[in-house]
């Protein structure tokens, strides 16, 4: 696969057609069968400054590297911010709610540092908008004045646009990092090296000591009749 470095062009585009700030958003840890899901913002205005050296998304780069990015990233973005989701509010509300509810709050802490959405516009990783629906039930999507909250979701934004891949290292460090302290309590299922994602070890850590409270419950193997 060719790896091409995230730049600006699509951000700087939206700027253009008047957008007052630009923010990037991404999600992390959607995929895992323990921990909380995480989603990453980071905001670009106009007076944005040259792209951190090494930028990519974060599921491209080793665990020291994104270490290394992730003051450089916090500096570069004009504000940024990581919201989350726990495991029990998924099992709960599902993913899909679960991934909009941690990105409102990713949002509202930006609002509590003084930022106002209104006339920006989101770049949101992927092809489906989980956020608009979450924004409106939080009452964000006008915060800040009256035009609104407009997300425009970009198939591999996390690859292609700077923003967006500043928002998954943002989010990738903090939920590594909480999941490798997890780990010191909860060693039995080595999440310092799968994080919490799905792998034959980890099901047979499960397997073994039984599920923690920090699994998601429901996304867990259902048995059949070769296990009775």
């Amino acid at each position: 696969m060719t790896v091409v470095d995230p730049d600006l062009r699509f951000e700087k585009k939206l700027l253009r057609e008047r957008a007052e700030l630009v923010i990037g958003v991404d999600e992390v840890g959607r995929g895992a069968i323990a921990g909380p899901v995480a989603v990453g913002v980071s905001v670009i205005d106009a007076r944005v400054a040259r792209i951190p050296v090494g930028l990519r998304d974060s599921k491209l780069l080793s665990e020291k590297r994104r270490e290394q990015l992730h003051p450089l990233v916090q500096r570069w973005a004009r504000h940024s911010a990581v919201g989350v989701a726990s495991n029990e509010e998924i099992d709960r509300l599902g993913i899909i709610a679960a991934l909009g509810l941690a990105g409102t709050r990713a949002l509202a802490s930006v609002v509590d540092g003084g930022v106002s959405l209104g006339g920006a516009r989101v770049i949101l990783d992927g092809s489906h908008d989980w956020l608009t629906p979450a924004l409106g039930a939080a009452g964000l999507s006008g915060a800040g004045a009256p035009t609104g909250l407009a997300v425009t979701t970009r198939v591999k934004a996390d690859m292609t646009c700077a923003s967006v891949a500043a928002a998954s290292v943002l989010a990738k460090v903090q939920r590594d990092r909480f999941m490798i302290e997890s780990h010191a309590r909860l060693p039995e299922y080595n999440w310092v090296a799968n994080k919490g994602y799905a792998s034959s070890d980890h099901y047979a850590a499960i397997d073994r000591v039984g599920a923690s409270d920090l699994h998601r419950w429901s996304w867990l193997r259902q048995p059949t009749l070769l296990d009775l």
